[in-house]
């Protein structure tokens, strides 16, 4: 099977840390040429420190004037691109539905789904001078599960399953193909910091919350951020050269939420 990815130009957003570090990590590993974006000044000198062939941009992908600067430093760099990881997101507030104000909305939209917009419209030329390319867009199990006190992610990576869809669709004649992961309980600092919300507004604690959560997974566990850097890989290598459209979770089989008192 062939999943190497030697050669391809990469663009991975916020890439400097979590999930999407260790996506960079992957890649680089196998052969590709990365340039990441963050908006953590601190975690990109880290990159730049520790990781010197991959170059680094402070961009916030909400913002479409940054993302510009994004790809004209990327492109500058790698001379062209091939791949395009839109993992940026943020969580957004944990509050009852009501109690959600319209900048909490926006800024979590703005983020988790203009955000990949913004990446993708830009990606189109240099893939198609390329002569096709690969997209692989973040979602989560919550893009198609509902989440408790969780309205704008859950409703933003719902979208992104739809804007993956869409983009599919209209660039294939392209050769460009645009694929999701969702990916389950993943892991790390991130989820744990939304499960001690989560458990907090169901008055426990984190240690009394966890087994919830994993009752809900058929597996009964959490996956790792190493398994979703693993499906990116795949799905952006020749052996996924078909694959396009999809909606792919990593995730243990997560059945459904659990739903507090709300």
């Amino acid at each position: 099977m062939d999943i190497n990815v030697t050669g391809k130009r990469t663009i991975i957003t916020a890439g400097a840390a979590g999930i999407g570090r260790v996506i960079a990590q992957t890649f680089v590993a196998n052969g590709a040429r990365v340039h990441v974006c963050d908006i953590d000044e601190a975690a990109l000198n880290d990159v730049r420190d520790k990781h010197p062939d991959i170059g680094a941009t402070n961009a916030d992908v909400s913002d479409p004037a940054q993302v510009d600067k994004l790809f004209d430093e990327a492109l500058a760099g790698l001379g062209g691109l091939d791949i395009l990881i839109n993992n940026a997101g943020i969580a957004g507030p944990t509050k009852r539905f009501e109690d959600i104000t319209p900048a909490e909305w926006n800024a979590t939209i703005a983020v988790n789904v203009n955000g990949q917009f913004y990446c993708a419209r830009r990606a189109v030329a240099p893939f198609m001078a390329a002569g096709g390319g690969a997209i692989v867009n973040l979602s989560s199990v919550a893009g198609r599960l509902p989440m408790p006190l969780r309205a704008p992610y859950s409703t933003s990576k719902y979208a992104v399953c739809g804007f993956t869809e869409q983009a599919a669709y209209e660039l294939g004649p392209k050769n460009i193909r645009v694929n999701a992961i969702l990916p389950g309980a993943v892991d790390g600092p991130r989820l744990r910091g939304v499960i001690e919300k989560q458990a907090a507004a169901a008055g426990a604690s984190y240690d009394e919350f966890v087994p919830k959560v994993l009752q809900r997974i058929s597996l009964r566990t959490m996956v790792s951020q190493q398994e979703i850097a693993d499906m990116a890989l795949y799905l952006c290598s020749k052996a996924g050269r078909h694959i396009s459209g999809q909606s792919i979770s990593v995730c243990g089989n997560f059945e459904s939420y659990e739903r507090p008192e709300i």
